[in-house]
């Protein structure tokens, strides 16, 4: 997957403009700590649903480990473009909802799990509630 954080910071309470190459997000609360900014290592806490509220992936599915990734990356194993894009400008300790299109996402390819039962549909919008809860700079790591 490839791409890369481009948008800014959205408001409290504040919805930014829904369409089909867009990322929707929600702020529930704004953290207080360091800014997720490209090149960051980051950690969040997370709950993947699709749109009519079926959790496919989540931080309790993986004993409730942190997903950690490094902010912009298009490296095998990084989240997608809409997740990052999403994650992009929250501070730590901030909680975001954020409704990420198919074009953001996994697109026409469909997501299957390991027996082989489609997890994620093809054309998929994804909800993700993502808690942001570390930040290391990039001149830290």
């Amino acid at each position: 997957v490839t791409g890369g954080p481009t948008a800014a910071t959205i408001g409290t309470g504040t919805t930014a403009t829904s369409s089909a190459t867009q990322v929707e997000a929600k702020e529930v609360s704004v953290g207080t700590g360091a800014q997720a900014v490209p090149g960051a290592t980051v950690s969040v806490l997370y709950v993947g649903q699709l749109a009519d509220g079926t959790v496919f992936d989540s931080s309790a599915m993986h004993n409730n480990e942190p997903y950690t990734f490094v902010l912009g990356s298009s490296e095998a194993g990084s989240p997608i473009p809409g997740f990052q894009i999403g994650v992009n400008g929250m501070k730590v300790g901030g909680e975001r909802i954020m409704s990420i299109p198919a074009a953001l996402a996994y697109g026409e390819q469909e997501i299957k799990g390991s027996d082989g039962t489609v997890v994620i549909p093809a054309n998929s919008t994804l909800v993700f509630d993502v808690k942001l809860i570390n930040v290391v700079a990039p001149e830290q790591q």
